[in-house]
């Protein structure tokens, strides 16, 4: 049932999504390491999760989820989507919550990657559209979609994804009616170079002690190779974040000078984590033959805040996942009442409770799936459980005492009922929300993953 109360005047809705950061990769998340202080300054006057799951550890997929409230096996999209397939209309028939808002009198727009599809035309009730033309490429002449036709944009292009974004809340903030943005970076994705040289070299006598460059992983793939133990790597993805950071910081700036920070809801996350070396690999869910679910690829930061009504410097362990996030995101405005559960048969629930600062009044139990194709995952406090179709190798974690993941025990016959309970609660959950037409398990792809290259400018170009 929904927990959120409709308002007199709706608050404004800022959405800032980055590309390929884990949890680690924020000070807030105890990296003392990397400067963020502005994805800190908004955990300051706000929630952040600690526990906060993408439902796929790969951006297209996971972005449509936040869009929608749908999986992988409802939605269509299972993986990152190439070049050759971008023009397609590929969640044309999905409602998005920013359709809902849409009828509530928001003024809906984007400045930065889309990556679901068909990204020269807006979609979902969006009017601004300032958007990637693909997925990843280069940080100067990024290829762009302006005014409705491609360009190769100027600029450092997350300074310009901001200009954009900056540009939109000055024409909209005197609007009767409130204005929904997203902005979403393509940082710190690759490439890790072309990044402002004195964020760069403002990294050079760092340590890197959160970014252990571990034993190199039996499944790591080509990536691993260019990147495992290079510092030149790890100052380009810890410059990367800064610098999105600080754009980060011109967006709140902008939002209190404006006078509407009181009135603004401000929504920080990614599409998927990464890891830097950790678990000896660098990449996502894909970074591994086969693919994987380890915590830094399916964790990702996720801070709301909205001083006045969130309360500031909370942190919640509550267990929220992607595809709480539409039907979360519309009870917090009031419009639980027309989150199309019958409708699209979503798994979700709304996490206001906890967004207001009462973790005891949450869901009773929650337990987080994920998917990738034909490795599916199953989570809940203590356990992880990951099962690769249909001949595995599977997966059993306890995190209560390995909360690393060092220890698979599969095949511990001690483990056996839980292993056995785990695949049993898995399969009916997603027996309950796949589509037959979209069934992950039934895609062409394999479960090691589509061939990549051998640079990181070759994944999720």
């Amino acid at each position: 049932m929904p927990t959120g109360t409709r308002t007199d005047s709706l608050p404004n809705v800022i959405f800032i999504l980055t590309d390929d950061q884990g949890p680690w990769a924020a000070g807030c998340y105890g990296n003392h390491e990397i400067r963020t202080p502005n994805i800190d300054r908004l955990a300051d006057t706000g929630v952040r999760f600690s526990k906060f799951f993408v439902a796929c550890p790969v951006c297209s997929p996971s972005r449509a989820t936040y869009l929608t409230g749908r999986i992988n096996s409802q939605h269509g999209i299972h993986d990152w989507i190439p070049r050759d397939e971008n023009f397609r209309d590929w969640i044309g028939s999905e409602v998005a919550y920013t359709d809902v808002m849409a009828r509530h009198g928001y003024t809906c727009g984007l400045s930065g990657k889309w990556h679901m599809g068909d990204s020269l035309h807006p979609q979902h009730s969006f009017g601004f559209w300032y958007a990637h033309q693909f997925g990843g490429g280069p940080y100067h002449n990024a290829p762009m979609v302006r005014d409705g036709k491609p360009i190769d944009e100027p600029g450092y292009v997350t300074d310009v994804i901001t200009d954009e974004a900056l540009g939109y809340m000055d024409r909209r903030h005197d609007d009767a009616d409130p204005f929904y943005l997203s902005v979403h970076y393509t940082a710190p994705h690759s490439p890790w170079t072309g990044h402002p040289q004195e964020i760069v070299d403002s990294y050079d006598d760092c340590p890197f002690e959160t970014c252990p460059q571990e034993e190199q992983h039996p499944w790591a793939i080509s990536l691993t190779d260019d990147c495992l133990g290079n510092r030149e790597m790890l100052k380009g993805y810890f410059a990367a974040v800064t610098a999105m950071d600080n754009n980060v910081g011109r967006i709140i700036d902008r939002v209190e000078q404006l006078g509407l920070r009181d009135d603004t809801l401000i929504v920080f996350c990614s599409d998927n984590g990464f890891s830097c070396g950790h678990h000896g690999f660098w990449g996502k869910g894909n970074g591994t033959v086969p693919r994987n679910m380890y915590e830094n690829s399916i964790t990702v930061p996720f801070v709301a805040s909205q001083p006045g009504r969130i309360p500031q410097g909370h942190v919640s362990g509550a267990m929220m996942s992607a595809y709480d996030f539409m039907p979360t995101l519309l009870d917090y405005l009031g419009m639980g009442d027309e989150v199309p559960y019958d409708e699209q048969n979503l798994p979700g629930t709304s996490f206001v409770p906890n967004w207001l600062g009462d973790d005891s009044t949450g869901p009773e139990i929650v337990v987080v799936y994920d998917e990738y194709g034909p490795v599916r995952m199953i989570r809940t406090q203590q356990h992880k459980y990951v099962e690769r179709y249909p001949d595995g190798p599977n997966e059993l974690f306890d995190l209560a005492t390995d909360p690393d993941e060092r220890e698979n025990r599969i095949d511990d016959p001690a483990m056996t009922g839980t292993i056995s309970e785990l695949k049993t609660a898995m399969e009916d959950w997603f027996a309950k929300y796949v589509t037959e037409e979209h069934d992950g398990l039934k895609q062409t792809h394999a479960a090691e993953g589509r061939p990549i290259g051998t640079h990181p400018r070759d994944l999720e170009q």
